[in-house]
């Protein structure tokens, strides 16, 4: 039971992600430029308390990497613009799918060998998303399509980097703080332009602070009990989240079209993802 808490806590933290996002810059008329640079300094100011708490001591030396912070700030940062033109749920949509092909398409590169199941599953979610982002009244913003896209594969970069970490906790509290030097030229551009609205700033606290350090210190508890391909299906459940926080918080309409495309997308990732796990259990036996 303490699993399943745990993981659904972590899926609406994600979630929450985009909905105070799509809040900020639908309702309180927010920046894209200070959004991020709150949300990471927030961020950074969290799990560096969670850290503290837990080790009762400061760390000998900051965790994580350059290389993970910058996939960290790549992602922030074009997350931020694309929210500025896509809905909360066909947002996530596209991160989250973004992110497993990300993934998976590393693999290939790496000389992993799909079997057949693994490419029917991407094929029909790529079929999916091309039918998603065609031209048509409600396709998503093209320009906000790539740069959620670009999010994705940022997050994927950063997970596959973090992979090998011994100290998640640790490691992401040093990647948030390695951003805080560009999050703070971040915060001067853009305050530089526009005033920041004092709702769009505690939104991005509390996406920052709550959504993604309390989020992915809880999404790390639940993390051992979870096989790997659970975990990654699991994480499917965000775009349905998010969408359903968009419509309850924000009034956007959920079209038949996302539902049908998500339903594609995200049903030939699963797929892919069972696929590669009966694949690599068949080889270690």
């Amino acid at each position: 039971m303490r699993l399943v808490l745990l993981t659904a806590v972590a899926m609406i933290a994600f979630a929450a992600n985009s909905v105070l996002a799509r809040l900020a810059f639908a309702t309180a008329g927010a920046e894209p430029l200070s959004y991020t640079a709150i949300r990471l300094v927030s961020g950074a100011a969290m799990l560096s308390i969670l850290l503290g708490l837990r080790q009762r001591t400061l760390p000998r030396s900051l965790g994580g990497s350059w290389r993970a912070a910058a996939a960290l700030f790549g992602y922030a940062i074009a997350f931020s613009i694309a929210y500025v033109l896509l809905g909360a749920g066909t947002g996530a949509l596209i991160l989250f799918a973004s992110v497993q092909v990300g993934i998976i398409g590393w693999a290939i590169l790496k000389g992993d060998r799909p079997g057949p199941l693994e490419w029917l599953g991407m094929a029909v979610a790529l079929v999916a998303f091309a039918w998603l982002v065609s031209p048509g009244l409600v396709a998503p913003h093209p320009v906000g399509t790539l740069l959620m896209v670009l999010a994705g594969l940022c997050w994927a970069a950063y997970t596959l980097l973090g992979r090998a970490t011994r100290s998640p906790l640790q490691d992401t509290a040093g990647n948030f703080i390695r951003t805080v030097p560009v999050a703070a030229l971040l915060l001067v551009a853009g305050l530089a332009g526009q005033p920041i609205d004092p709702a769009a700033a505690t939104y991005a606290a509390a996406s920052g602070a709550l959504a993604s350090g309390l989020g992915y210190a809880v999404w790390y508890a639940a993390l051992p009990g979870l096989p790997r391909t659970t975990a990654a299906i699991v994480q499917l459940t965000v775009p349905a989240i998010a969408a359903m926080g968009g419509v309850l918080f924000i009034g956007e309409t959920v079209t038949g079209r996302l539902v049908l495309a998500s339903i594609g997308i995200l049903g030939g990732v699963a797929l892919a993802l069972v696929g590669a796990d009966r694949r690599r259990s068949a080889i270690s036996r």
